[in-house]
């Protein structure tokens, strides 16, 4: 397919948009800044053709685009947060206008299916509905205070501007997830994509530039800072900003982690997953098997919740993985705008690569193939982004199940005896992201999200490790990061507490019945 016509397919979605051959990928809100930084190209790994190319920010450009934040930061936080709210009530509708073209930028941009592409953007519209019940609840708790006549209670601020730093995995939704509750808690938002799915970017900048720019907010609520790994090197090391959050890498996040942290600034970090499906003797196998194939083949495998490693008793280890085995043998691979296809490209070749050398060392260690895995080529391959998913059969302790591969690759293996030899065999990896447990035991349910059970800040029953709602709070523990999105009190990180005590008295007694008495 020529790079000449192949983006004619979207050609509608980008003149929306104002996305050209060469666009500036700095914008404070109002403006679109010059763009004097490194140029990225974007190409796509559905054709690879080469989309468009966005030049991004300069120091200089970086500096302004903060200043900007800094200073709408000013204003931004005195709006009572039910206005706020309706801000992002306004974004969730124009949303859902733009859905299906977005979706499918997102699909075209990163690889991933049509139906996954409107189900990312869902996740937006999803978290504003969400924001804008928020808006009106942002509590603190009351206290009795020791000292007669005081009343103790706590309150959250806004705490400042907050960098974006998101994967290309979900080029709009986490951004979404962090931008949507940022702003109803004050905050304006800085952002800096992913630099492979910058065009998603622009896109999103433009609604929201829109929606503020319709109720008078000031410019710099929204910044969009397009750039190479400098960008994000820039934002971790920047005092202006108090916090980061960044998704990525486990490599991504403790540079990240350490930067923002040697300044005594706050992270939030949701990084590396190498995710387990436990399959008990008890569980029901149809429902094992259509959890276990999504979860590790949905988005090509390159979500950070995608299903890496299965753990089967053995009793029903071969009855599984021959369903299994069937299953993938039925999958389509393929452009995913055609929605008749499940799985599609990697987001490049650098990923292609990744993912031969793990199935490679996969072997080399003693890894029994049970689906064949290879690059595919030919009509509708030409990008060369194409990989087959496979599955090997492994033992828990070899090197390659500790690393988590961002590609369609899961590994098998076997166990005996009770549930919590299984949970034993999940917990040891550095990871700690999502898990599951199929089973129809109760205690068996029970033991896995026991104290003693998964050590995941993710823990199912019945459902698959991908697919997460936005109503609970999102993230995991040890080399994922420990930071918390979307759901539940996750607002928190984006807010300061402040602790207040009122005296309406006509005396001074201190606490802890100390006597300073003159």
């Amino acid at each position: 397919m020529s790079t000449m016509t192949a983006p004619s397919r979207i050609a509608d979605i980008l003149k929306q948009w104002s996305i050209t051959e060469n666009n500036s990928g700095v914008s404070t809100g109002k403006k679109w800044l010059k763009g004097e930084g490194e140029v990225l190209t974007s190409s796509s790994p559905v054709d690879g053709a080469t989309i468009a190319s966005v030049r991004g920010a300069s120091k200089a450009e970086y500096d302004q685009a903060v200043k900007a934040a800094q200073t709408a930061f000013l204003e931004w936080r005195n709006w009572p947060a039910p206005k706020r709210g309706e801000v992002v009530r306004q974004f969730g509708e124009e949303l859902r206008k733009h859905k299906a073209a977005l979706g499918k930028l997102v699909s075209y941009e990163m690889g991933k299916s049509y139906q996954e592409g409107l189900g990312e953007v869902q996740e937006m519209i999803d978290i504003c509905d969400f924001a804008v019940g928020l808006s009106r609840q942002l509590h603190g708790l009351t206290m009795h205070s020791e000292r007669p006549e005081h009343r103790m209670y706590e309150q959250w601020h806004a705490i400042g501007p907050v960098g974006i730093i998101s994967a290309f995995n979900f080029p709009v939704a986490v951004w979404a997830w962090n931008t949507a509750l940022a702003w109803v808690c004050g905050d304006t938002c800085i952002w800096k994509p992913s630099e492979k799915t910058p065009l998603c970017g622009i896109a999103c900048q433009a609604i929201a530039a829109e929606v503020l720019a319709r109720n008078n907010a000031p410019e710099g609520v929204c910044v969009l800072i397009n750039g190479g790994r400098e960008v994000g090197e820039w934002l971790s090391h920047d005092e202006r900003i108090p916090l980061v959050s960044a998704t990525g890498s486990t490599r991504m996040g403790k540079a990240v982690g350490a930067a923002v942290g040697q300044r005594l600034g706050r992270s939030l970090l949701e990084l590396g997953g190498n995710n387990a499906i436990i399959i008990s003797e008890k569980a029901d196998l149809d429902i094992a098997m259509h959890a276990s194939l999504f979860g590790a083949v949905g988005t090509a495998g390159q979500r950070c919740t995608s299903t890496r490693r299965l753990i089967i008793h053995e009793s029903v280890f071969d009855a599984f993985t021959k369903k299994l085995v069937k299953a993938y043998g039925q999958l389509r691979l393929g452009d995913p705008l055609d929605e008749k296809n499940h799985v599609g490209p990697l987001i490049d070749k650098a990923a292609v690569d990744m993912y031969l050398k793990a199935l490679e060392a996969a072997k080399e260690q003693g890894g029994k193939v049970l689906v064949e895995g290879g690059v595919l080529s030919g009509e509708g391959y030409e990008s060369g982004c194409y990989v087959k998913p496979a599955i090997v059969e492994v033992k828990p302790e070899m090197a390659i199940v500790q690393q988590e591969t961002f590609a369609p690759i899961l590994y098998v293996m076997r166990y005996s005896g009770d549930v919590t030899k299984a949970i034993a065999v999940q917990n040891n990896v550095k990871q700690g992201l999502s898990s599951a447990l199929m089973t129809l035991d109760m205690r068996e349910m029970e033991r896995f999200l026991s104290v003693a059970g998964s050590d995941c800040g993710i823990a199912n029953v019945n459902i698959g490790t991908s697919g997460a709602e936005i109503g609970g709070a999102f993230g995991g523990e040890k080399e994922t990061g420990g930071g918390r999105e979307s759901g539940s009190d996750a607002w928190k990180a984006y807010m300061r507490r402040q602790t207040n005590t009122i005296n309406y008295g006509s005396t001074v007694p201190l606490a802890q019945g100390i006597k300073f008495d003159l």
